[in-house]
């Protein structure tokens, strides 16, 4: 299996560069959701990521993303190409010399202040709407997938999650919750009907292993798996959540509560 995603990925490079592939590698355990190989040819080094041709639409986001972040001053790689070949969608991009955060000797909580200032800067891209779908790139415009009873907007999100909180409700069924707590629950989402909040784009998968440190120490950030939503809280849930989880590339208590490593995050400074 490895050898014939190593060859589709020369492939697709070297159509690409048209030049002959010299060497390749697969990258193994750093991502879950994209096959990703190094090629080199003579004169140039890229990553090649695929996925399912059904995929296609995340690699059109993604492109879009780290496009509008680097304008805001965030470093990614470069999108050189995205397609589909047979049935694999593919990205391209340029390799990037370095460690990556979780093996970087870098202090990590160097690495996560930077990924703070990162996350503040990322929240300023105009964006429209809400979800993780961008339908739109000429304006930025973001929808939730579907859901029966909600219509992809924020207001229908929340909608459907009151929907859903009934004494019907499955997870009362299955002792997660009780019924007292399902009616708190809903009164809580009720009241987020009316909460002002401020909407933003987020990465969707800040961590450490979605960087790269390079010889400058210069913190580069990979891997989006964006969404429009509430922020800055839809990204510190996001880090709470790898946190509690006891990921490998999250946070420590320390480096979540401590030495501001989260401040310029959570927009307190």
């Amino acid at each position: 299996m490895e050898d014939s995603v190593v060859i589709q990925a020369e492939r697709i490079a070297g159509d690409f560069l048209l030049e002959q592939v010299k060497t390749s590698y697969q990258i193994i355990g750093k991502g879950i959701t994209n096959q990703v190989c190094v090629v080199e040819t003579e004169s140039r080094k890229v990553v090649v990521r695929m996925n399912d041709k059904d995929t296609f639409p995340s690699f059109i986001k993604e492109k879009w993303c780290i496009e509008q972040a680097a304008a805001v001053g965030v470093p990614g790689p470069e999108v050189l190409s995205i397609g589909i070949v047979d049935e694999s969608a593919y990205m391209i991009q340029s390799f990037i010399e370095g460690d990556n955060g979780l093996d970087s000797t870098v202090p990590k909580s160097d690495v996560w202040r930077k990924l703070g200032e990162y996350a503040k800067l990322i929240h300023s891209i105009q964006v429209k709407g809400y979800g993780g779908n961008l339908i739109d790139p000429v304006v930025g415009d973001f929808q939730s997938p579907s859901h029966a009873g909600s219509d992809g907007s924020w207001q229908g999100y929340v909608q459907y999650n009151i929907n859903s909180l009934t004494e019907h409700d499955r997870l009362i069924e299955l002792g997660v919750i009780t019924q007292m707590e399902s009616q708190r629950v809903r009164k809580l989402f009720e009241n987020l009907k009316s909460e002002p909040f401020r909407f933003g784009l987020n990465h969707g998968d800040i961590s450490l292993k979605n960087t790269i440190v390079n010889q400058a120490n210069q913190v580069i950030l990979l891997d989006w798996n964006a969404e429009v939503s509430v922020v800055p809280h839809a990204t510190v849930a996001q880090l709470m959540h790898y946190q509690i989880l006891g990921l490998e590339e999250s946070a420590s208590v320390e480096e979540f509560k401590g030495n501001e490593a989260f401040a310029a995050i959570k927009g307190f400074r």
